[in-house]
């Protein structure tokens, strides 16, 4: 029996997304600032002329700071080294902040909704043009800031958090600004909670993704960029091995994925460069980063209950 133990950051062609949070410690920073200052700005013209959408916004944007802050912790967190109480180190702090950062905006979304049912009953006049010019503020501020995390948000869900929490405030600065525009040369003061609705109703739907995958992520679910079924055949594939059994694979933080697996190999030839060839494979096709192979001549660990597999119909065949 032998093991292959891989990770990502000690190989020459590491995935660079492993290293992504460690790039965005300059946007976090500046985009809450930013952030603070638009909160103290539209909260302050909010209470001089009495506008409790502007209000309303501004609660809503320092709920966007506490996001970041929760996106920065997790990024920062993932990135503490193993120790021997935690040997993963805190890698998984990036897929929690992901999903409270998911929870807060559905939250923000939920109250935002109520408060636009609530004036749709009894709406208010509001004084456009500030209304207008505190908003207009609100997209440069959020688009700038969404624009910072864009790059990240590709390979990492908890980035894409941050990125889709600014780029939800930006549309929502955007509704306001129109609503505020139409209501001024229309008189439509109805118009600003009908937008607010559908602002938050496009919001909702897409961040119910970002908090599906999260959660998936949080309970070990296998990362939507991988193919199981096609790790399994990899693996069944590579020389000698005659069975794959307790294939796992997991994300261990939001950039970062793990696999372990147990090989079934009668004829027990399992060197160096068949455990490298493996580890690379599953590296460059998936982009798992993080490999644990066992092989062994005659399985000798008892599996758990499984599904059977569709192809084999072979219970015994632990596949996750």
């Amino acid at each position: 029996m032998s093991a292959a133990h891989h990770h990502g950051h000690d190989h020459g062609h590491g995935h660079g997304h492993s290293h992504a949070p460690a790039n965005f410690n300059t946007a976090f920073a500046v985009g809450i600032g930013l952030n603070i200052a638009f909160v103290a700005i539209e909260g302050f013209y909010g209470w001089k002329i009495d506008s409790l959408a502007l209000l309303a916004d501004a609660g809503h944007n320092l709920s966007d700071v506490i996001g970041l802050v929760l996106a920065w912790v997790g990024a920062l967190a993932g990135r503490l080294q193993p120790d021997a109480r935690h040997t993963y180190g805190w890698k998984r702090a990036s897929i929690l902040a992901a999903f409270v950062n998911a929870v807060l905006l559905l939250v923000a979304m939920g109250s935002l909704g109520w408060e636009a049912a609530q004036r749709l009953q009894s709406p208010a006049p509001v004084e456009g043009l500030t209304v207008m010019a505190v908003a207009g503020v609100g997209i440069v501020v959020n688009t700038a800031t969404a624009l910072l995390f864009m790059r990240g948000g590709e390979h990492d869900l908890n980035l894409r958090g941050a990125f889709l929490h600014m780029a939800a405030d930006a549309l929502v600065s955007a509704g306001v600004v129109v609503a505020g525009g139409l209501a001024l040369w229309f008189g439509w003061i109805w118009l600003d909670p009908v937008v607010s609705l559908l602002i938050a109703a496009v919001i909702v739907v897409g961040t119910w993704s970002l908090f599906r995958q999260s959660l998936h992520l949080l309970f070990d679910g296998v990362p939507d960029g991988v193919d199981l079924h096609a790790v399994q055949h990899l693996l069944e594939d590579l020389p000698g091995v005659a069975r794959v059994h307790d294939l796992h694979v997991w994300a261990m933080g939001t950039s970062e994925i793990a696999l372990t697996a147990h090989l079934a190999m009668p004829d027990g030839h399992a060197d160096d460069a068949f455990l490298q060839h493996a580890t690379t494979q599953l590296h460059d096709r998936f982009g798992i980063e993080h490999v644990t192979l066992q092989t062994m001549r005659v399985p000798f660990t008892r599996p758990c209950a499984a599904p059977a597999r569709h192809d084999h119909g072979q219970a015994h065949d632990h596949v996750h």
